[in-house]
């Protein structure tokens, strides 16, 4: 199982490298809060892999999610997707949510996101945190 989770981590991290996309890191807070990285594909594509922070490695968990940019402009991002989570509540995740930049660097913002977890239980997880955007054109 853990020689799935490393292979796994490795070919998306060698894979994400060779896309020409925008990179991004966030900090999601809840009682099961969890740290992201994502990188942009094209104008309205955000993929995101995520990982449980704050437990032991036998209860963490592992999330792959494609989201979609339904509303953007300078300031904020309104998006919703679909993905899938290993290990711990393993099933789909549906999230909805907010990344607002309001600052005038738009590299710094704040996101909010609300997200359905279907699959061993159903739970409906709210998130709040930071977002940091590399290489912001």
């Amino acid at each position: 199982m853990q020689l799935k989770k490393i292979l796994f981590l490795v070919i998306f991290f060698g894979t994400a490298t060779f896309v020409q996309a925008q990179w991004t890191t966030a900090f999601h807070i809840s009682n099961r809060p969890f740290v992201a990285v994502n990188y942009q594909l094209g104008e309205k594509w955000l993929s995101e892999f995520r990982v449980d922070v704050d437990n032991s490695f036998e209860y963490t968990g592992l999330e792959l999610v494609l989201n979609y940019v339904f509303i953007e402009n300078e300031t904020y991002q309104f998006y919703g997707g679909l993905g899938g989570r290993v290990n711990y509540f393993s099933g789909l995740v549906i999230p909805v949510g907010l990344n607002i930049y309001p600052y005038e660097n738009k590299s710094f913002g704040f996101q909010m996101e609300m997200a359905g977890l279907i699959g061993e239980v159903g739970i409906l997880r709210g998130s709040t945190g930071i977002r940091y955007r590399f290489n912001k054109n």
